[in-house]
Formats: structure tokens, C-alpha cells, sequence
């Protein structure tokens, strides 16, 4: 027997579904309006004063013909590749180690060592400090520092702790009397119980790492061979393709980079955020994964 639903919920079903719309098309209009702003007609788009759903005029791909022609983008892509894959194995190990230190009760001065780490999430000495310090540890025009500065975040280690605190003692017990020692319980026990976690820091990691581009501006400042990616798109919108000109034989640049300024804008956004967005829907299952789900059983 069909149970009929009440005016309410169908009332409540219909709003729920026009608010799930709404926030769906907040979310990919962005993206959308991007990507088909690249391809427009430069003319037309910089006419066009709203969002663009469809390719403005005609198609056209000179934008993106204009930035793979740059000759120092793919040494910056393999630069990002490098820095993040570095600092991501940087951040797993530190932050792994510290919250398994931080999570055993019998770490007797735990405590205060998280009130004294915790106390630079309120304070730091600031951007001039901060250089100061790494040019006196020579890291300045140095790929290092890239890599080792931020690798240890003191969020990530509380992210860490708490996760690791919800594992049950009583699996580290038994792993204990079996003889196993706190670096096999951390690597055997531990870890595949905060696999969510650990996935979604090294994905915390990795986009901050790719996003970067105030790291190398501030250290990096006469190795431009070191610049990550964003560096390298932030030289094409903002120095009018000075250099891009040399290598191009498709048009004149020097006359038609205005035109072609706002595509390559959105074009730059299309190149940088592509390869973040592939890779998101193999992460993602672990945001909605139960850290502990599965680990005692009756």
C-alpha cells in the first residue's frame, strides 16, 4: 500500500530540491563561465559584461595556444610537481610521528607541549622575521625553501591527534602483547584506522603547495628557474607576454595581447585549477569515511 505524503513534505521536498539547484549552480556556474570564456572570441568577450554560458561568437583556442607556447610554463609545472610530492611526504612523516606522540596518554608532558606548539597558531613574528630567518639558514634562492618551510603545520598535528586518539586501546593492547613495537603499531595499527585523515592532509598539502606563489615571490627572488607554476602564470597576466612574443608564431602578440589579455586570464585559471579538480574524485571518498569504522568488531 502507497503511503501518501502530507502537503508539508512535499512542500518541504520541493524546497529542498530548488535550494540543492541553486547551490549546484553556484558551485560549476564559475567554473563553467571559465572555461567557456577561454575559448570565446576575445573581441567579444571583452565586450560581454555577464557570465558567459556558451563560446562568445566562435570558438576560439588561441589563449591556451598562447600559455603552452611559454616556453618556462612546463619547467614550472615539473617545479610544482616536485614541491608538492616533497612536501607532501615531509608533511606525512612529521605530522604522522607527532600525532601518534601526541595522542599516547603515556606521553607524560603532552599537554604542555601542546599549549607551547599551539601558541604559534596565535602568533608568529610576521613576513620580514620570516625571511630574515630563512636568509640567515641560506635557504633564499634555494629549492628547500619551497619544501621545508610549512611542511609541519601545528593544525594538521591536532587533526592528527584527535584521529588517533579515537582508535581503541584496546587494539594497540593486543598489538602490544604480540610484541609489536609503537612503530609497527603506528605503521600496521594506527595509520590504515586514519586513512580518511591522513588522505584528506596530504590533499590540505597538496592544494596549498599548488596554490602557492607568495613563497617563491618572497624567497625565490633571481632564480625564476625555481618559480612553481603560479609564479609562472602570474608572469604571463601581469608582464603583457613579453616573453611569450619570441616563441610565438601563431600572431603578433606585441599588437594583440590586449585583445587576447582576458582570455589568457581565464585561460590561466582553466590550466591551474584542471589538474587539482582531476585528481579531487579519487580523494574524495575519504571525507565521508568513518576513520574508525570497522576497527572492533563482535
Amino acid at each position: 500500500m502507497k503511503i501518501k505524503e502530507k502537503p508539508s513534505r512535499i512542500l518541504f521536498l520541493i524546497i529542498d530540491v530548488i535550494v540543492l539547484l541553486l547551490i549546484t549552480y553556484a558551485c560549476l556556474m564559475p567554473i563553467w563561465h571559465m572555461v567557456m570564456a577561454s575559448i570565446s572570441n576575445p573581441t567579444s568577450l571583452n565586450t560581454h559584461p555577464g557570465i558567459v554560458y556558451f563560446p562568445l561568437k566562435n570558438t576560439d583556442f588561441n589563449a591556451y595556444r598562447i600559455i603552452l607556447q611559454y616556453k618556462k610554463l612546463w619547467s614550472a609545472y615539473s617545479n610544482t610537481i616536485v614541491y608538492i610530492i616533497c612536501t607532501c611526504v615531509l608533511t606525512a612523516v612529521l605530522t604522522t610521528i607527532a600525532g601518534y606522540i601526541f595522542s599516547r596518554k603515556r606521553f607524560y608532558y603532552r599537554n604542555s607541549f601542546m599549549v607551547f606548539i599551539s601558541f604559534t597558531m596565535l602568533f608568529n613574528g610576521g613576513m620580514i622575521p620570516n625571511y630574515i630567518v630563512m636568509k640567515g639558514l641560506n635557504l633564499t634562492d634555494n629549492p628547500l625553501v619551497m619544501i621545508i618551510p610549512g611542511s609541519l603545520s601545528v593544525f594538521n598535528i591536532i587533526i592528527m591527534r584527535t584521529s588517533m586518539e579515537n582508535v581503541p586501546t584496546s587494539l594497540e593492547e593486543a598489538a602490544r602483547i604480540d610484541g609489536a613495537s609503537d612503530l609497527r603499531i603506528l605503521w600496521s595499527v594506527i595509520l590504515p584506522l586514519c586513512k580518511a585523515t591522513f588522505a584528506v592532509l596530504m590533499l590540505f598539502a597538496a592544494v596549498a603547495k599548488w596554490n602557492d606563489y607568495f613563497s617563491a615571490l618572497l624567497y625565490l627572488p633571481t632564480r625564476r628557474d625555481l618559480y612553481p607554476l603560479q609564479m609562472a602564470l602570474r608572469e604571463i597576466v601581469i608582464t603583457a607576454t613579453t616573453d611569450i612574443s619570441s616563441s610565438s608564431n601563431l600572431m603578433d602578440l606585441s599588437e594583440k595581447s590586449t585583445v587576447y589579455k582576458k582570455a589568457i586570464e581565464y585561460a590561466c585559471i582553466v590550466v591551474s585549477t584542471l589538474p587539482i579538480l582531476c585528481i579531487y574524485p579519487f580523494v574524495q571518498k575519504y571525507f565521508v569515511t568513518g576513520i574508525t569504522m570497522g576497527a572492533v568488531k563482535s
